[in-house]
C-alpha cells in the first residue's frame, strides 16, 4: 500500500511538472493603424511591429485580411523569446474609399489568433468636393 501511495505521488507531481511547458507569447505595439486621409496612390505599406514575450519560439503560421485589396506578409522564421518581428501590410491606395479592414494572424502563441486593424480614407485630389463647390463664390471658382 505504500509503495503504491509513493508511485501516485511520485506520478501526480511529475505531471504536475509536465504541465508547466514554455510559451510563446504574442505582444503588439498597437493593433490598429490610422491610415489618416491619404492621397490615391500613395504609399499604402504600414507595419505591425510585435514582441515574443513568452519564453518558447513563436511561429507566425499564417496571416490573412478581410478582403483582396489588402496584402499582409509574416515573418517566415521563428520569433525567439525577447525578440521582435514585423507583419507588413499593404493596402491598395488606387481604391478611393473609406479604409476599414482586418487582419487575422494566427500563430503558437497563448492566445493563436489575434486581430490586427487598418483603418483611414483614401482620397482622389483630383476630384473637387461638391461642397466645396458651394462655398466658394463665383470669383474663386474660376
Amino acid at each position: 500500500m505504500k509503495h503504491l501511495i509513493t508511485i501516485l505521488f511520485v506520478g501526480l507531481i511529475s505531471f504536475s511538472l509536465n504541465a508547466q511547458e514554455k510559451v510563446a507569447k504574442i505582444e503588439f505595439k498597437e493593433t490598429t493603424i490610422d491610415y489618416g486621409t491619404i492621397e490615391k496612390g500613395a504609399n499604402g505599406v504600414r507595419v505591425f511591429e510585435f514582441t515574443n514575450t513568452g519564453d518558447a519560439p513563436l511561429i507566425i503560421s499564417d496571416v490573412k485580411s478581410s478582403c483582396g485589396c489588402t496584402i499582409p506578409s509574416k515573418p517566415k522564421d521563428p520569433i525567439m523569446p525577447g525578440k521582435t518581428g514585423e507583419i507588413k501590410v499593404k493596402y491598395d491606395t488606387n481604391r478611393v474609399n473609406p479604409i476599414r479592414k482586418t487582419i487575422t494572424v494566427m500563430s503558437n502563441a497563448e492566445t493563436p489568433t489575434v486581430a490586427l486593424k487598418i483603418k483611414g480614407l483614401v482620397v482622389d485630389p483630383s476630384k473637387i468636393n461638391v461642397l466645396e463647390k458651394e462655398t466658394k463664390s463665383v470669383v474663386e471658382q474660376q
